[in-house]
C-alpha cells in the first residue's frame, strides 16, 4: 500500500474565479481524483491548515509526496520545511508539480542552484518528449504526447544536472525544456515534472495523470537497509 500525500498552496483557487472554474476542489482535489487506485491510500493538505497539514504523524504516515506551490512560497514555515526535507532524505519520495521549482523545499533539496527559468503564458502548445523511454515513469506512455494550451518553460533551468531526464518540451514558440528530472537525496527519490499551470486543465489530461501516478510508483521507498552515522566503537573484525 503506498501512502500518498497531496500537498496544494490553495490560494489560486479561492482568489482567481477563472482557476476556480477549472479547478473546483482546488489542483489538490483533482489530482487526488485522478490519482486513486487499488493499492493506494491518499490525504491532501494545504497551506492554511494547521501546521500546512504537515504534521510529523502525518509525514510519517507519507510514502510519497507530491507538492504544488506557485504564489506563496516564502509562506511556508522554514520548520516545516526541515520536517519534509528530513522526511526526504529518510527515504520518502517527494513529486514536485510546475511551479514549485520555486518552493523552499525544492530549492533546499537542489543546494546552491537557484531554480531559475524563463516562463510566458500565451496558450501555446507543448509537446513532450519521452527521451528515456526505459524508464518506469514512462510506463504505458507514447514516444510523444501535447497538451494544446500550457504556460511555456525555457531554459536555462538553473537545477543541479539531474540523474536521469525522462521527458524533454517543446513549445509552440521555439523554445525547449527539460521537463522531467530526477535526483535522490538521502535515501529519498525526487522527480520534477513540468507541467500543471494552474489556469489550464492539465491535470485533467490522461498522460499528465499517468506520469504522475507512475512517478508515486516509483518514489515510493522500498526495503533498504538501514543506515547508521557516528563513532563505531567496536570493530567488526578484531584490530592486531
Amino acid at each position: 500500500m503506498v501512502r500518498i500525500t497531496i500537498w496544494n498552496e490553495f490560494v489560486h483557487e479561492t482568489s482567481n474565479e477563472k482557476v476556480k472554474a477549472i479547478y473546483p476542489r482546488g489542483i489538490h482535489g483533482a489530482l487526488a481524483e485522478g490519482l486513486r487506485g487499488e493499492g493506494r491510500t491518499l490525504r491532501t493538505a494545504t497551506l492554511r491548515e494547521p501546521e500546512h497539514g504537515l504534521t510529523e504523524e502525518a509525514l510519517r504516515d507519507t510514502d510519497v509526496l507530491v507538492w504544488w506551490g506557485h504564489m506563496a512560497h516564502e509562506e511556508v514555515s522554514d520548520a516545516i520545511v526541515d520536517r519534509v526535507h528530513a522526511r526526504v532524505l529518510e527515504g520518502m519520495g517527494l513529486i514536485v508539480l510546475h511551479s514549485a521549482h520555486g518552493s523552499k523545499i525544492f530549492r533546499k533539496l537542489m543546494g546552491t542552484q537557484t531554480g531559475r527559468l524563463k516562463w510566458r503564458e500565451a496558450d501555446e502548445k507543448e509537446r513532450l518528449w519521452v527521451v528515456k523511454p526505459s524508464h518506469p515513469i514512462a510506463r504505458g506512455l507514447p514516444e510523444a504526447f501535447e497538451l494544446e494550451r500550457e504556460e511555456m518553460y525555457g531554459e536555462h533551468f538553473d537545477v543541479p544536472d539531474p540523474e536521469e531526464l525522462v521527458f524533454v518540451s517543446w513549445f509552440q514558440g521555439g523554445e525547449v525544456f527539460r521537463s522531467g528530472l530526477t535526483y535522490t537525496r538521502g535515501k529519498g527519490r525526487v522527480f520534477y515534472f513540468r507541467p500543471g499551470h494552474e489556469s489550464y486543465p492539465t491535470y485533467y489530461d490522461p498522460h499528465v495523470l499517468r506520469v504522475i501516478s507512475n512517478a508515486c510508483d516509483w518514489a515510493a521507498p522500498g526495503d533498504s537497509p538501514d543506515v547508521s552515522y557516528g563513532h563505531v566503537p567496536s570493530p567488526m573484525e578484531p584490530i592486531r
